[in-house]
């Protein structure tokens, strides 16, 4: 029956040494691979895009440390699963023929709500259970704090060429089918590239190509090879696997680009494919402003217009709207001086910590406030010619500071000559 796993299942790790990549994790001296060495494995969160490793890394913690090891999927779990998975770790840790301390992996931890998060909190905070959670979002943004300052946060990274190169020998020569097959690597440019750093899609290929090569005959790996049979059959669209995360990417970059037939190609792919429409809608939101901006801010306007409509009038008469919105977002000039300026400052604000805020822009409700200089000499800006007046807001240590660079676009062109006149810069 082992044979009849996909290439990716009879090819998962066991152990470290066999795992492939993330060696600033689990390399020699690694974090991770004193963690695991010492037996002491506190909480933590693997962040990295599909295919990276991140469900084998937490297999292999716990047949390391031969700890119990419950999983929960966030898509398909709620409250009453994680109390009653968290009741059997809490026996677990109480028995005395338990050899460690019980791992519960979610994947997906970014798709709990924070109801569901906070049920986590009580076990992880008394050592009943030890998380490992997985995602492909930002955990900043997705978990919450109380969860993140009790589990630290490990970032996985897309599988480099070598890398990728070294799974492909491993499966050649160490899969049961495989290695019994005559395989010929001529080339690997196109495996590569349509793998994308992701090990799971490498093999999945391999899989393809050896399924479709009759017996007797050598299975041969070229660029050519590899593009006709990834166009022969194409994988079909999968709103929650890997085919989700590469049509959206084309998407977005199609947009970006400023091809809106390649654009509304992508987006027509989605929608065949049963994808949430709102979540079209919402990507093409984010979009605005990070890739449009500030050289065209009607962009913003129109695709927050095109997610309400989508709300109001749902499918299949939302498919126009959405392609009219991606027309124009492709069609439309670009910037990304804003989401630059932005990313810019938090950097800065990271490096340099909680400068305080100068006295003459503070609040002074109170008379102790205003005895203490709060709000004392500013100037109050529609009192002067031109509603302007200059005078200091950033904190003392960052006078000068640059955060916001404009971009060769008309729009930007006449608010940078506005503020080079204004602040003679």
């Amino acid at each position: 029956m082992a044979t009849l796993a996909p290439l990716a299942e009879r090819m998962r790790p066991r152990t470290l040494d066999d795992y492939i990549g993330q060696t600033h994790l689990v390399g020699p001296d690694s974090i991770l691979r004193r963690m695991i060495d010492s037996g002491k494995i506190s909480s933590f969160i693997l962040w990295g895009p599909p295919g990276v490793g991140k469900t084998t890394l937490a297999k292999i913690i716990a047949n390391t440390t031969k700890s119990p090891f419950y999983t929960l999927s966030a898509v398909h779990s709620g409250v009453k699963e994680v109390r009653e998975v968290l009741d059997r770790c809490r026996a677990d840790a109480q028995s005395m023929f338990s050899q460690g301390r019980p791992i519960l992996f979610i994947d997906e931890i970014h798709r709990f709500n924070k109801s569901q998060q906070d049920s986590l909190l009580g076990a992880v905070e008394s050592g009943i259970v030890t998380l490992i959670g997985a995602t492909t979002e930002n955990p900043s943004f997705e978990v919450i704090r109380p969860l993140l300052s009790r589990a630290q946060v490990y970032t996985l990274r897309p599988l480099e060429a070598d890398e990728l190169q070294q799974l492909l020998e491993h499966a050649i020569t160490r899969d049961e089918i495989l290695s019994r097959r005559d395989v010929k690597v001529e080339s690997t440019d196109a495996l590569f590239r349509f793998a994308g750093g992701d090990a799971r899609k490498l093999l999945n290929i391999l899989d393809l190509l050896e399924q479709s090569t009759p017996a007797g005959q050598p299975m041969v790996i070229n660029d050519l090879v590899v593009t006709e049979r990834l166009q022969e059959n194409p994988a079909a669209y999968d709103k929650q696997g890997e085919m989700h995360y590469d049509i959206i990417s084309a998407f977005i970059k199609s947009i970006r680009g400023s091809d809106p037939d390649a654009a509304v190609y992508w987006m027509a792919r989605m929608i065949a494919g049963g994808e949430d429409p709102e979540f079209i809608a919402r990507r093409m939101v984010i979009l605005a402003a990070e890739d449009i901006g500030l050289a065209n801010p009607n962009a913003l306007l129109l695709a927050n217009a095109t997610f309400d409509v989508i709300q109001k009038i749902g499918m299949p008469e939302g498919r126009i709207p959405l392609s009219e919105c991606a027309v124009y977002l492709a069609t439309s000039a670009k910037s990304n001086s804003a989401y630059l300026a932005i990313d810019a400052a938090l950097d800065h604000v990271k490096k340099t910590g909680d400068l305080p805020v100068p006295l003459h822009l503070r609040n002074a409700p109170t008379s102790l406030m205003k005895d203490m200089g709060y709000g004392h000499d500013y100037k109050y800006a529609h009192n002067y010619p031109g509603h302007f007046v200059q005078q200091q807001y950033l904190p003392d240590a960052l006078q000068g500071a640059r955060f916001w660079n404009p971009a060769d676009n008309p729009a930007e062109a006449r608010a940078a000559d506005l503020q080079r006149t204004r602040w003679n810069r």
